[in-house]
């Protein structure tokens, strides 16, 4: 009996101690004095490989590097997939996702979300001589977007009966409609500009669809019950809002100054909350 009770002790230890570990993120990452981030690593301007430098940057990469800033230690940005992103969290691998991630009802059971960084709408786009003018035109139809995505979940949602086939990465899914294994391609509307701007000349060979499938907040993923790491996050990001550095960033990567120029920004930094 005394063994079992020392035992019994013995694991409540154990499991307060490993409790406390977990809860104390913060200081362990000024501890090691790096800052994992997460990132894609294949979303242009979200984060994307610079030609010239071969080094990750976009916008998600500097949200990273201005909390890494903040808490006074060293950026350091892991490539990881679409499907791998919260269990990477989860698991430790890494300390913060920058990885156009989509703060939804699903996943905050499972992650814990900053303030909202960026709203974009998902969109379709298909070849401009398809007769589909609309989202519910895609019925029966095969349609390629990125694995472990909340557009892979948005698009069976706005078309149950779509064949909707899924692939590592977004680039590997547009490659799939444009080689005509798929009618369409399903992503967020700033990659589908990107995407238009790429292809050049050949822009008027597509089209993109003018409704929503959905209108997709943004945000940095941080693992459960970190209270005090969130708390630094958040405040980091609402000086970036206050100082007027957070416009200046979308100007660079999405506005008048980047090669999308895209419409004024049409949001704020100013909250984690989502519609029910």
């Amino acid at each position: 009996m005394k063994i079992r009770l020392l035992a019994a002790a013995t694991i409540a230890s154990l499991t307060m101690v490993c409790g406390m570990a977990h809860a104390d993120q913060l200081s362990d990452i000024k501890k090691k004095g790096e800052l994992v981030v997460g990132v894609l690593g294949t979303d242009e301007p979200l984060s994307f490989i610079d030609p010239k430098t071969r080094e990750l940057v976009g916008y998600d990469v500097d949200m990273g590097r201005a909390v890494a800033q903040k808490l006074g230690v060293k950026p350091v940005f892991k490539q990881i997939t679409l499907a791998a992103r919260i269990p990477e969290l989860q698991q430790g691998r890494i300390d913060l996702l920058a990885a156009s991630l989509t703060h939804n009802k699903e996943r905050e059971g499972q992650i814990d979300f900053s303030l909202t960084t960026f709203i974009t709408g998902q969109k379709v786009m298909v070849k401009a001589n398809n007769p589909i003018k609309d989202v519910p035109e895609l019925a029966g139809k095969r349609v390629a977007t990125a694995k472990g995505s909340s557009m892979e979940v948005n698009i069976k949602k706005a078309v149950p009966t779509a064949n909707v086939i899924s692939f590592d990465t977004s680039p590997q899914a547009l490659v799939a409609m444009q080689q005509g294994k798929a009618v369409a391609f399903v992503n967020d509307e700033m990659s589908l500009v990107r995407a238009m701007v790429e292809l050049g000349d050949k822009r008027t060979e597509y089209k993109i669809l003018p409704a929503n499938i959905s209108v997709e907040p943004l945000a940095l993923g941080i693992r459960k019950g970190e209270a005090e790491f969130k708390k630094v996050v958040d405040e980091t990001l609402r000086e970036l809002e206050s100082s007027g550095k957070a416009e200046n960033l979308y100007e660079h990567w999405f506005g008048q100054k980047s090669s999308l120029k895209m419409g004024k920004r049409s949001f704020k930094i100013d909250s984690d909350k989502i519609d029910e």
